[in-house]
This record gives structure tokens, sequence and C-alpha cells, in this order.
């Protein structure tokens, strides 16, 4: 079980939902902003399955990526936020992505060739961590799997799908902003955000050349793609021809956590508020398109 200190950075126990809906009634802006991965509501079970030190899942967390959104959702962005954590169900993972070997009542051949994050241990339920190893004293069951499945994922990519489309009817277009956040890179300060595009196949290459620009002049140093060009939100929810653009965002966790990448620092305000304003941008350029169109 988790210690003391671990315990006051989780909230383990019943929640109430797998996830948030934020303006989503009455939507003002064709722009919704997913946070996926900075669930801290820990369910029981996986407290008492765990073969490691909790402190270790703290790794799985997009820590605080919520709060970063903050400042957008005042402002009236339409957003939808994950309460559970990374290590219940990975929703930036395709649903069939699940390593066999953790699982009763399921076979490998029932599968596809496991992905590389698969076979990294980071499925749709992550099961391992480099340096660590099996995070799972014995095996779920393939009807608990396939519950998590039907009750978190999939809702939650059909909500974005349908918040999408009535965005696109009512706007004529749409634009996901998927927010993550990302462990320091390797070179010491070199890069505040990653925006990711797929490389062109999830957004026009407007709306990633605005961010980029943007962020530049805003003092963020900024990169396109590399080495997080975008995951499974983006290929599921872009449809280029439709108009229906998507967008990852990873932000370096020392830019707004503390020293020990725990808590918020006194610039995440700063940072939230940076984010609201680049969705204020993409929203202007996909109208701003759309009047040109009419006209």
């Amino acid at each position: 079980m988790a210690n003391q200190t671990v315990d006051n950075l989780m909230h383990i126990g019943p929640d109430d939902g797998p996830f948030s809906f934020h303006n989503v009634d009455n939507l003002q802006f064709p722009l919704l902003i997913s946070v996926p991965h900075a669930g801290r509501v820990y369910p029981p079970e996986i407290m008492d399955n765990l073969a490691v030190s909790a402190a270790h899942l703290l790794r799985l967390e997009d820590r605080y990526a919520d709060r970063l959104a903050g400042s957008a959702i005042a402002a009236g962005f339409p957003a939808i936020i994950a309460h559970r954590p990374r290590a219940w169900v990975d929703l930036n993972r395709n649903r069939s992505e699940i390593d066999a070997d953790m699982v009763n009542g399921l076979s490998s051949m029932q599968l596809p060739t496991p992905s590389r994050k698969v076979r990294g241990g980071l499925g749709v339920v992550p099961s391992r961590l480099h340096g660590v190893g099996n995070l799972w004293r014995k095996k779920w069951q393939w009807d608990d799997i396939n519950s998590r499945l039907g009750s978190s994922h999939e809702p939650y990519h059909s909500n974005i799908s349908d918040i999408l489309e009535q965005m696109r009817l009512k706007f004529g277009g749409a634009i996901l902003l998927d927010l993550h956040s990302m462990p320091p890179l390797d070179e010491e300060g070199s890069v505040d955000i990653i925006i990711g595009d797929r490389f062109g196949r999830s957004a026009g290459s407007r709306y990633s050349e605005l961010s980029m620009s943007f962020l530049q002049q805003s003092g963020i140093k900024a990169r396109l793609n590399h080495p997080y060009a975008g995951g499974y939100i983006l290929e599921r929810h872009s449809r280029l021809e439709k108009d229906i653009h998507a967008l990852q965002l990873e932000v370096d966790r020392r830019y707004y956590l503390d020293a020990a990448l725990r808590e918020p620092s006194a610039r995440l305000p700063i940072m939230a508020d940076h984010i609201t304003h680049l969705a204020r941008r993409l929203v202007d350029q996909i109208n701003n398109q759309f009047l040109l169109a009419a006209e």
C-alpha cells in the first residue's frame, strides 16, 4: 500500500465519475480541450494489486495538467478532463493495445501484433515501467479490463467525437487541443512546449505554424513533433477532410511544477494563460477561414 507521503499526493477511493465536462452545453468556441492523463483518483483495486511502491505510479501522471486548462475553462472553452489515472486506463491508446501476459481470460491470439508501446509496458492498461519492472502482483481478469474500457475509454472518445461534430455543424469546423505534460528532456531548458500534429496528418499546417509562431513570440520555447508527435487521440479524432483538426501540447513539467515535479509552482497560472491565448488564436484562425470561404 501507499505510504503516507504518497497518500498526500493521490486521492485513493471512489470518485464522481471517470471524467468531467466543462462548457459543453452551449458551445461558444469551435475548440475542445482534452486532458486524458492528469487523473489523480486511484481506485482501491489499483492499490491492492500493486507490486511496487505507489510513488512509481506518479511517473505515469501528467501531473496537474488539468490545472493548465483552468484559465481556458474559466474563459468559456469546452473541456473534457479525465479523473482516473493512466494506471487505470490510458485514454491515449487504442483499446486493443493490451499486454495479454497480464490478463487472465485473454489470449494473445485475440489481439493484434503488439505495438512498441505495448512491448514497452505502456498499453491501454500499463503493465510495467522501465527501471521498475512489473506493476501488478497478480494478473487482471479480462472482465475487469473490459469493464474499464467500457466505462472509461469508450465514453471518453465517443463524447469527444460527439462534441467535435456539434462544433463542426455549428461553426463549420473544429479543433481538438489535447493537453499533456512531459518530463524534462535531456537538453536542459531547451524546450517548454512540444506541439504535435502527427507530422501534418492530424491538423492543417496553418494551425501548427500559428501555434509555433504565437508561442515563440510569447517567449515560450516551442518545437514541432519531436519527440512527441501525438498519439491515438489525435489519430482517432482528426478528420481533415471534414475540417476537424487535432493538436497535442506537451508542456515541460519544470515550467509549472516545483523542483520535485510534484506540486504546482507560481508559474502554473502563467502557462495556463499562454494556453488560453493560444486557444483564442486557433479559434480566430478557424473562424476567419470560414468567414473568407463564405464571401
